[in-house]
């Protein structure tokens, strides 16, 4: 499995926050002990849990900056871990579990988890993505301007230049694009979108996300079939790569 690599110092460690504090649950003593090691290799501060309680205790005593935590701990599920956590703060939660079904991807999500990472992974990936969570800023602007498959969208002009025909996006588009766009790189959950686009009650309505996001892919992406820029998370929601 990747995570038992021997650590290597990689091309994006320098993007780390300096000393960015790490909450790693897990209780399989391997696992953690792995991610203890590339963690601090890259210079994060780490601490570890084994047990749902002892990772709220301890996130309440020493607030980390971001935490790993894997679903199936002896005491609390994982998602009852994010549940109560979400009580009380906001700190990003990237879900690293073996359970690769959609459904608990989407309970985890909606419980408030900020990403989702199925065992076994990429050590790269994860590292990635925990990147990704600390810049997180969910008041961050929507750049001005962006390239996305050759095409530059001016988002003060609501405008679309380039390709080979002119692009008109809808306003419901623009609402997604604007979201996707303010979390570069990370994941943003199907429920988020749908509550933030079409408000409380539309929770069922995935669909409708599918349908939106297959047009945008077909007026921006080089290849529609194959987005660079405009990504599905299966099972859990969509990330805008830049």
């Amino acid at each position: 499995m990747a995570a038992a690599e021997a650590p290597e110092r990689d091309p994006g460690a320098s993007a780390a926050p300096s000393r960015a504090r790490v909450l790693v649950v897990d209780d399989e003593p391997a696992m953690l002990r792995a991610l203890r090691i590339n963690l601090r290799v890259r210079k994060y501060d780490v601490a570890t849990a084994v047990t749902g309680q002892e990772a709220l205790t301890e996130a309440g005593r020493r607030p980390p900056d971001a935490m790993i935590l894997d679903l199936g701990l002896p005491d609390l599920d994982g998602i009852e871990v994010i549940r109560r956590l979400r009580g009380w703060s906001s700190v990003p939660v990237i879900v690293l579990s073996g359970r690769a079904g959609p459904g608990d991807k989407i309970a985890a999500l909606d419980a408030g988890a900020d990403d989702y990472v199925t065992k076994p992974f990429s050590m790269e990936e994860l590292l990635a993505r925990l990147r990704a969570v600390l810049r997180r800023d969910d008041a961050a602007p929507v750049p001005a301007r962006v390239d996305i498959g050759g095409h530059e969208i001016d988002f003060a002009a609501h405008t679309v230049r380039g390709g080979s025909a002119a692009v008109r996006l809808t306003p419901t588009q623009w609402r997604l694009l604007e979201i996707l766009l303010r979390h570069p790189g990370q994941l943003v959950a199907t429920q988020r979108l749908l509550t933030e686009i079409w408000g409380p009650g539309h929770e069922r309505s995935a669909h409708y996300l599918r349908f939106h996001m297959s047009g945008l892919r077909r007026k921006l992406e080089a290849d529609p079939s194959r987005p660079r820029h405009l990504l599905t998370e299966p099972g859990m929601g969509y990330r805008y790569q830049p």
